[in-house]
């Protein structure tokens, strides 16, 4: 906390993914929440969408804050609150958004108003997330006029675009909230990136406004713009966000918010060792019985994870890498080249079916040895598009198949890891601890909590210089991240596509070369990398901002 600065009393944080697990924000939200609440000497309150049983870690408590929901609802407004089931077990409060898509109209028609905010052009998920945010910016509205005493320090810390409407009517309504805007990714940069435009060679030409035009991205870059400007507070991720927000939505940050890491998650000593002994055997068992070959127990088990953000998470890369370091095994490998020597881990979500019946059935069997590959061996859980899924078109072109002579077995995990996805039947975290290197070759990623966490479980990985926390590694360090240093921090651009992944190959090849006691050491370094990232070191920078923000109200009441 900064030494002059001012607590808030009251502390709101509004995101999609409160309670709902869909990506990073749901780990910068859920990871922090300990140690926040630890500093912060005032009340927290987490606000998310109400999705009924789909909700993630919500236990309903009738006895919180029983007059806010007596008022919300006199209002028309429903809200459960209760607890978050994560380090600090916070307050949550999810607000029910579906009743306001009866006045969807008539609330863009205020939004454009009110301030110019563009929704004409919407589509997707936009009336779903809009409606959300006015929700819980109403919501807000009740408590700070008949709930909260009089003259509180009030703040509210909207996250993404998808918060940022329900933020503007609130600043409206009650000019006294000190409103923080928090962008984690610009729409239009991810636009950019994730349509094989060229992002940073022509960085400093591209204007936000003409790309969200050109792009279908009016309304969604509309909000977040006037998001932006209209609050508080406006904060991003990293330096390297910064950039493109100024250059994109014509607005820098107030105050970088680096995502941090909490120690709680990570299992320790024994425990640790049992975690991974487990996943790892859960992962060799799967792969033998799928592909029909028995597998070394000391087998180099690499991995990649995220959003199914093809480009911008550099999955091409990752599986290019993966067939140039099958094809070297194959032509330059030891006689048993053959041999199973690297498994290879993509855990993206897709559009996944279920998981496979023929898969369960041999993992449920007490067969210790299997003869012959089940079909399509190299992936978990049937896709309702088998045929058209981008990583799967890519592993069958590549001729990543898992076959009985590859060296290097792929492995398509296309679920969720929540401990109930069927097959594995572990949280992602349990999942994490079976790795020997963790790769995330990312073209656009504003910080990166993937590698983060493999750095925190004790687990060296590669990840580039297009993502914030690559940055933020070499700013440590004082130098460019090697695997020495635990984290490897490729160069990469728009045009050097087969030069990362001849590196990624490379740097695999390293660790398949490495004895156990020395991959045990870069494990060490990872973790020592990590425990610089840890919330308690990060969080001042919320406390900077909340300051900001609280003093920014002062001066216009």
């Amino acid at each position: 906390m900064a030494k002059n600065g001012i607590t808030p009393d009251f502390l709101f944080e509004t995101s999609w993914e409160v309670c709902n697990k869909v990506g990073g924000i749901f780990t910068v939200l859920s990871s922090r929440a300990h140690t926040l609440q630890q500093q912060l000497r005032g009340t927290l309150i987490f606000i998310g969408p109400d999705l009924g049983n789909k909700s993630h870690g919500f236990t309903e408590d009738n006895s919180l804050l029983p007059d806010w929901k007596a008022a919300a609802a006199a209002q028309d407004l429903q809200v459960r609150i209760g607890r978050w089931d994560v380090p600090g077990n916070p307050i949550c409060a999810l607000v029910d958004f579906q009743p306001f898509f009866d006045q969807k109209n008539e609330i863009y028609a205020q939004a454009w108003e009110k301030f110019h905010v563009d929704s004409l052009h919407a589509y997707g998920d936009y009336d779903e997330a809009s409606m959300f945010s006015y929700a819980a910016g109403r919501f807000v509205e009740i408590a700070v006029k008949s709930c909260i005493p009089e003259k509180s320090k009030v703040v509210y810390q909207a996250h993404e675009w998808m918060s940022g409407l329900g933020m503007l009517f609130l600043k409206h309504q009650c000019p006294g909230v000190a409103t923080i805007f928090t962008t984690h990714a610009t729409s239009i940069g991810r636009s950019i990136a994730g349509n094989n435009k060229l992002l940073y060679e022509y960085f400093h030409g591209y204007n936000g406004d003409q790309m969200a035009a050109e792009l279908n991205m009016e309304a969604k870059h509309s909000i977040e713009k006037q998001s932006a400007h209209g609050a508080d507070c406006f904060t991003t991720v990293s330096k390297f966000t910064d950039h493109e927000c100024a250059q994109l939505l014509d607005k820098s940050a107030d105050i970088v918010l680096p995502n941090g890491f909490e120690a709680e998650f990570v299992p320790k000593g024994v425990e640790f060792t049992r975690k991974r002994k487990a996943a790892r055997a859960k992962v060799i068992r799967t792969m033998e019985a799928l592909t029909g070959t028995a597998i070394k127990d000391d087998v180099l088990i690499v991995s990649t994870s995220g959003r199914n953000d093809f480009r911008c998470k550099g999955f091409d890369v990752y599986m290019e890498a993966l067939a140039q370091l099958n094809a070297r095994l194959k032509a330059d490998g030891p006689a048993d080249a053959s041999a199973t020597q690297v498994l290879a881990l993509i855990e993206v979500p897709c559009w996944m079916e279920a998981p496979r019946s023929d898969l369960q059935e041999r993992l449920n069997g007490k067969e210790k040895a299997f003869e012959e590959p089940l079909p399509n061996p190299y992936i978990t859980h049937t896709l309702h598009n088998m045929d058209e899924d981008r990583i799967l078109g890519m592993m069958r072109h590549l001729g990543l198949t898992a076959g009985a002579s590859d060296p290097v077995k792929v492995l398509l995990i296309p679920c969720y890891l929540d401990g109930n996805d069927g097959i594995f039947n572990m949280p992602y975290y349990d999942f994490l601890t079976a790795n020997d290197l963790c790769i995330y070759p990312s073209y656009y990623e504003p910080w990166g909590y993937t590698p983060l966490e493999s750095c925190a479980f004790r687990t060296p990985c590669v990840t580039t210089d297009l993502s914030g926390f690559g940055q933020w590694v070499n700013e440590v360090l004082g130098h460019n991240g090697e695997i020495e240093d635990g984290v490897r921090v490729i160069h990469r651009t728009d045009t050097n596509y087969f030069e990362s992944a001849r590196k990624v190959c490379e740097t695999i090849r390293t660790m398949l070369e490495t004895p156990t006691k020395e991959r045990t050491a870069l494990g060490r370094a990872a973790a020592k990398l990590a425990q610089k990232a840890l919330w308690k070191n990060f969080i001042r920078h919320y406390f900077d901002a909340y300051t900001f923000a609280l003093k920014k109200t002062e001066t216009k009441q």
